[in-house]
């Protein structure tokens, strides 16, 4: 959906109530104003109804699976019908196993440790390092990075065309990228994996809070996301998808909840029988309000409406899109083009000036949080980058090694909860630090830019 003009934002709904509205910071200049916070692609603020339902739960909390007292009885409903509430939110299938992780990181390596023995993995040199990194204990084919969704699919194929059809295989791709913020082909690239024989995992951490995901539409066999990136910050994930490689496989953490029975031999040592369920890979206390707040969260993004929250990210997107491309000096980072769909994140450059200090100018001269550096997809921001020249000036970039070529972005990123002022406030920003310069002077601490004193 595209909302193109000023007029048409009537018909947007308003922005989600989020924590941290409110909050004023000082700036260097003198005086205080209220907080852009434009780094959702980090963590996205607390969705108001999440904080109120949490705080709501939290008298009652009691231990999970453990107890015969009535807050243990309730937080073990809480738990578990929060596990479904999550997989009604990912439209999994029946026999889908939906298991609670710390984060999309850990949800990805859960399911590394999962693979079957000889388990060839297919992935993209474009993904976060959380999806790129897990499975360097399996066979790894990394694939370049495509410049058009159909390159994507094509460059899939004939990986898996040469690949030993006998064995296992997985393809890890993710559904909106963390520094372009384009989607990716997944119904495509999940018909593509299928037709070879393989299975595919969707990192999720970036597209779950922007669009629906269905597991069955997408076609996929596993889908992994963050709570922090879907208005829930209380240190959850989950990983949904396919039992039968995660009840075959040994638990990721070994100890209570993971056992079903513990028993000792003649020998002295002792013989485990492990839960089939997702208790398996759920050792230890489990964490409910984390898993509760995600629920919570999966409920509101719900009964907001994806159509209505689609379009009005839509519309904050062309609102920054356009005022950056009025300032010349700005390059926008992107695989696809300008064409390309995508969710609120948005990466770039600006000629004449390190970006690390650019960033730094934007927080503190102009209250925006921002992201700089490589936005952990190393390898990915490299390629958009190329040998682009970039400006040292007073800050380096933190990523930057000692004698290497300082090579760094930009990005802005938004969501439910991003006001107008919030984005237009960022677009005359840019534009004055670039026509004007930045009032402060700047240097570099512990690695990063911070305002001189």
């Amino acid at each position: 959906m595209s909302v193109s003009t000023a007029a048409s934002a009537q018909t947007i709904c308003a922005p989600l109530p989020v924590l941290g509205r409110d909050v004023t910071v000082p700036l260097v200049t003198g005086g205080e104003v209220t907080y852009a916070a434009l780094d959702y692609a980090a963590s996205a603020p607390a969705l108001q109804r999440v904080w109120d339902d949490v705080a709501a739960y939290a008298p009652y909390y009691g231990s999970v699976h453990r107890g015969a007292g009535y807050l243990s009885q309730l937080s073990t409903d809480l738990f578990e019908n929060a596990r479904g509430t999550v997989a009604e939110f990912l439209d999994c299938r029946a026999d889908d196993q939906l298991i609670f992780t710390r984060s999309t990181t850990d949800s990805l390596n859960l399911l590394a440790a999962a693979l079957p023995a000889d388990c060839q993995v297919f992935v993209f040199e474009t993904e976060h390092h959380a999806s790129l990194l897990p499975w360097q204990d399996a066979r790894v084919t990394y694939l370049n990075a495509p410049r058009t969704p159909r390159q994507a699919v094509e460059t899939l194929e004939r990986a898996l065309a040469d690949r030993d059809p006998h064995g296992p295989a997985l393809v890890c791709v993710t559904g909106a990228s963390n520094v372009t913020g384009e989607l990716w082909p997944v119904r495509e690239l999940a018909a593509a994996a299928h037709a070879h024989g393989a299975r595919i995992v969707l990192d999720a951490a970036q597209l779950a809070p922007h669009h629906p995901v269905s597991v069955r539409d997408l076609d996929v066999d596993w889908v992994a996301f963050s709570g922090h990136k879907l208005y829930a910050p209380f240190g959850s994930g989950v990983l949904a998808g396919r039992a039968d490689w995660l009840q075959a496989a040994d638990p990721y953490l070994a100890g209570g909840g993971a056992s079903r029975r513990v028993t000792r031999r003649e020998d002295g040592g002792v013989d485990v029988e492990w839960h089939e369920s997702a208790a398996r890979h759920e050792a230890g206390s489990p964490n409910v309000i984390g898993a509760y707040s995600i629920a919570s969260a999966c409920k509101a993004l719900t009964e907001a409406g994806f159509d209505a929250l689609v379009a009005r990210e839509q519309y904050l997107i062309e609102k920054v899109r356009a005022g950056l491309a009025e300032v010349p000096e700005v390059r926008v980072l992107s695989l696809f083009g300008d064409d390309a769909p995508r969710v609120g994140v948005i990466s770039f450059v600006v000629e004449g000036w390190n970006s690390s200090h650019f960033a730094a100018a934007l927080s503190a001269e102009y209250g925006i949080g921002v992201r700089d550096g490589l936005f952990c997809a190393h390898p990915l921001v490299r390629t958009l980058l190329g040998s682009d020249p970039q400006t040292q000036g007073e800050c380096g970039a933190p990523e930057a090694a000692p004698g290497e070529k300082s090579l760094n972005a930009i990005r802005v990123s938004f969501g439910a909860g991003t006001p107008d002022e919030h984005v237009e406030r960022f677009v005359n920003a840019v534009k004055e630090l670039v026509t004007v310069g930045a009032k402060w002077r700047y240097r570099t601490e512990d690695g990063r830019c911070v305002p001189a004193v």
